[in-house]
């Protein structure tokens, strides 16, 4: 029942929408990058497809030759019969479709052992079209064309993003009381109010999502405390997954300490009979200091229904007023001014020319931490976390919004890219491999190697797959 229930919600479509749409725009864009360094050393591109096709297709096109719409007939990466004498050496070669299983797309390449596993080719003489017949610098260019235009296309949507918002942060050294941190946090050094400086010789500017990875998975990380002094915290190994524990317990690893700011007052409750006004800063809750929002929204949870006494800051002088009284919710009735306006923020924005090598540089970074963090996927408690679909589709916002949707589809085209560049068989990545072994000792693996490792590494993705989703399974039933 309370499956079926979260099937229907409009929350679990739009986000099983935004992560259909953004992991197809990814692989048809990687595997474009395929297409492009083929056909630019002359290889012929056999089928080009968005979506998979099994055995049915929504639309097959080859130029000037056909136009087919929901065809059946033909596998995924399946020939069509072809002229021998026709051109290979040209886009007009290629069938183009869009297949009935939206969840990426293909390049199949004449001549190249692959997931069609289209054995039956490879035992005929090579052609001069074929991938097999280019010098090993080719192939190899090619293999990483997908790596490649994974990474160009996360550049771009960053470069993008900044182009059309720009970018607008608080300064970890202008958040004049600065941060709170989780429990994990605290056991190992850190104190609320310390504002992070440096992570193991790095400097931090603020906290946007690739200065936290490097905090995270720094060894050591230097802050300034009450404003004055100089501390040095040494970070454990396993620190990131400890604040994962807390993160699930509802504690962010790292805040903005905001001191608590009247907006406004809303009618009839404490705030308005206390007269507080636009720009009062709550000091203290029964003589216990309040200077942060988590330790004032503490204090009203304990005298929740109960009246208090309350002192603000006016215009420099400290007031106080008592009998005050709190609902049974524990608020005060105000709202709170934006942290923007509370403290100094830095505001950037992008020409068109400017907004480029901005991008690079995100894309560059997003993609030198992701590579930092993919060690602790070989730990106990990185495999724990390894999440498959359902761990994609929760990233993705509640509700449309065009600017989270492209950073979030630029951050996985980021993990594609490095994930598709891990030396396994059956993923790019394998397949530089052994062009590099070939490369190196001028030996060419066997098409029989090169088909069992083929299968091998079909298993081990598709045992990595059922692993990933599993624990997704696990969690949403057990935890």
């Amino acid at each position: 029942m309370e499956l079926s229930l979260v099937l229907l919600t409009s929350t679990f479509w739009i986000k099983a929408f935004e992560m259909v749409l953004a992991l197809s725009i990814l692989i048809v864009f990687h595997e474009f990058g395929h297409y492009f360094f083929a056909r630019v050393f002359g290889v012929w591109v056999e089928k080009f497809y968005m979506f998979f096709n099994y055995k049915f297709s929504l639309l097959k096109w080859k130029p000037g030759k056909y136009l087919k719409w929901f065809s059946t007939g033909n596998e995924m990466g399946a020939m069509e019969e072809t002229n021998d004498n026709e051109n290979k050496n040209s886009w007009r070669a290629t069938e183009f479709g869009i297949g009935w299983i939206p969840m990426g797309g293909y390049c199949a390449i004449s001549g190249m052992i692959d997931e069609s596993m289209n054995t039956e080719a490879m035992k005929q003489p090579a052609k001069p079209y074929e991938f097999r017949s280019k010098p090993a610098w080719q192939r190899l260019l090619i293999m990483l064309g997908g790596v490649l235009f994974n990474l160009l296309l996360a550049m771009i949507i960053y470069a993008g993003i900044v182009y059309a918002v720009g970018e607008e942060y608080i300064k970890f050294t202008d958040a004049t009381e600065g941060m709170e941190y989780c429990d994990s946090a605290h056991k190992i050094g850190f104190v609320d109010g310390d504002i992070p400086l440096s992570a193991d010789g790095t400097q931090l500017t603020y906290p946007n999502a690739d200065e936290l990875q490097t905090l995270l998975t720094a060894h050591k990380v230097t802050v300034l405390r009450n404003h004055k002094d100089t501390v040095t915290i040494n970070l454990p190994s396993n620190f990131v997954f400890m604040t994962n524990e807390d993160a699930k317990n509802g504690q962010v690893f790292m805040s903005y300490r905001l001191p608590v700011v009247v907006s406004q007052t809303q009618p009839r409750m404490g705030g308005e009979k206390a007269g507080l006004q636009e720009g009062d800063r709550m000091v203290a809750i029964n003589g216990v200091s309040t200077p942060s929002y988590t330790q004032f929204t503490a204090e009203l949870e304990k005298n929740k229904g109960k009246n208090i006494t309350l002192e603000y800051e006016r215009g420099g002088k400290t007031y106080t007023v008592t009998d005050i009284p709190i609902d049974n919710a524990g608020k005060l009735g105000i709202m709170l001014t934006d942290p923007t306006k509370i403290y100094h923020t830095t505001v950037i924005d992008y020409n068109l020319l400017q907004s480029i090598p901005r991008g690079i540089v995100m894309g560059w970074t997003k993609m030198v931490n992701y590579v930092k963090q993919l060690k602790l996927v070989f730990t106990p408690e990185g495999a724990q976390s390894l999440g498959g679909f359902g761990t994609i589709g929760s990233i993705f916002p509640a509700t449309w919004n065009w600017i989270d949707f492209w950073n979030i589809t630029a951050f996985i085209s980021v993990i594609l890219a490095v994930m598709n560049v891990l030396p396994i068989p059956a993923l790019d990545g394998g397949h530089v491999m052994f062009l590099l072994y070939e490369i190196v000792t001028g030996r060419q693996p066997s098409v029989k190697f090169l088909e069992r490792a083929q299968y091998v590494g079909m298993i081990l993705l598709l045992a990595l797959l059922l692993f990933a989703n599993g624990n997704d399974v696990y969690r949403f039933f057990f935890k």
